[in-house]
């Protein structure tokens, strides 16, 4: 297989899950001939294989499938195209000459060239430590995507009673499989006033199998010394500061967390990329394009997304844009800040190009009813409703930034009152 690899690709994708797949494809698609894919785990498809519940491909392939077959889909594409995919290889660095170092349990020490870059590492979940939950430090207490693992592909039930703290995807997904396995889920505790997941799924994981869902709660102090044995759980106050003197104490013997994701940036940040802390990624142009040359990003290493589809979608445009970088076909520059405004948590990308379609991704910061989505004053498009849980997808043809001067452009949402 060393012989079987070039020292010089087109482009190289760090991350073999959807975001590096659909990458690979969408390079290919653009006339890339040399192209490779490098993921640190033993199969390629990422947090896709351990996700066995249907609801992907919607929006992409307008039926729904499992995340293995999902997954499946795109490895067959990739394996057509004649694209390269080395697993079980970590990237441990890349130089400023796109300089791939690359360590391989069966290859060793690597050293590849790359003429662009695709960023496709997908995200991480928030452990305890980082919400600072007080307590002992007991068996029991995981993350739910860590429980995934080990009920679908390791065949392991993580306990029997089963509470989660907060209301991310994987966390909702998690009570419904626990529930069909057996376990008696006691309840979700979501500390913001709304869900953090998905509608759809609050109403199939949730409502559906009479699992209660607390908001505005919290874990206060977690009890056990050797195995997790009971939970205080308190209402929390407007500044989410959980109020003791109405706490109670629930009885259970595994904790899953489920407080939201982390943007993978160990690279990004070797690479001094410059970040966006609201979204935890980079900063990407139009093209996806990071502050640095030919490396570009997409999935959840720029921003977590709610559905595979956009990641899909999104990483398409990528790697067409990486395969243009790399065969000399670079597009003009952004001429356009896009500036997130009135009621906007995060926006992606970060700069536009005026004369051609943009897509733009991006997030509220509370849940809105009745509200106008603007962009300057170039373009607005109203919403009944709007939640921070559900990424909003826009698109902007090329005339709404034609023949625009300026260097900036706002955009806000606001409740049709305020507009």
């Amino acid at each position: 297989m060393k012989n079987r690899l070039k020292k010089v690709y087109d482009v190289v994708i760090v991350g073999g899950g959807p975001a590096g797949l659909a990458a690979a494809v969408g390079a290919r698609a653009a006339g890339a001939e040399r192209i490779l894919v490098i993921d640190r785990e033993i199969e390629a498809g990422g947090i896709l294989n351990q996700c066995i519940h249907s609801g992907f491909g919607l929006h992409h392939f307008k039926e729904e499938l499992t995340g293995p077959e999902y997954a499946e889909r795109f490895i067959r594409q990739v394996e057509s195209g004649g694209i390269e995919i080395l697993t079980d290889a970590y990237v441990m660095d890349i130089g400023s000459d796109l300089q791939l170092e690359v360590i391989s349990g069966a290859l060793g020490h690597l050293n590849l060239k790359a003429r662009a870059v695709v960023l496709a590492m997908g995200c991480r979940e928030r452990t305890r430590g980082a919400i600072r939950t007080p307590g002992f430090r007991p068996a029991g207490v995981m993350t739910a995507g860590l429980a995934q693992k080990l009920v679908n592909m390791k065949g392991v039930l993580p306990g029997r009673r089963i509470a989660i703290l907060g209301s991310g995807d994987i966390g909702l997904i998690m009570a419904r499989r626990l529930r069909l396995e057996g376990c008696e889920v006691v309840g979700v505790y979501e500390v913001q006033p709304y869900s953090s997941g998905l509608t759809r799924n609050v109403v199939q994981c949730l409502d559906d199998f009479a699992i209660p869902l607390h908001l505005s709660s919290t874990v206060a102090f977690i009890h056990g010394r050797d195995r997790l044995e009971k939970l205080t759980v308190a209402p929390v106050d407007e500044q989410l500061a959980p109020d003791l003197s109405r706490s109670f104490e629930v009885a259970c013997d595994t904790l899953l967390l489920s407080i939201g994701l982390i943007p993978e940036n160990e690279l990004s940040t070797r690479l001094r990329l410059r970040m966006d802390p609201a979204t935890g990624g980079p900063q990407v142009t139009s093209t996806l394009e990071t502050s640095f040359p030919g490396v570009f990003a997409c999935g959840n290493v720029l921003h977590v997304h709610d559905l595979v589809d956009f990641v899909t979608e999104e990483a398409l445009r990528a790697g067409r844009f990486a395969a243009e970088v790399a065969l000399d076909r670079r597009r003009p520059g952004d001429n356009i800040a896009l500036q997130p405004g009135a009621n906007i948590a995060s926006c992606v990308p970060h700069s536009l190009a005026s004369g051609r379609e943009q897509v733009i991704y991006l997030r509220v910061k509370r849940p809105l009813k009745d509200c106008v989505l603007t962009v300057g004053d170039r373009y607005e498009k109203s919403f009944r409703r709007l939640l921070p849980a559900e990424m909003i997808r826009l698109t902007l043809p090329p005339e709404v930034l034609e023949r625009f001067f300026g260097d900036s452009l706002n955009i806000d949402i606001r409740p049709k009152g305020e507009v």
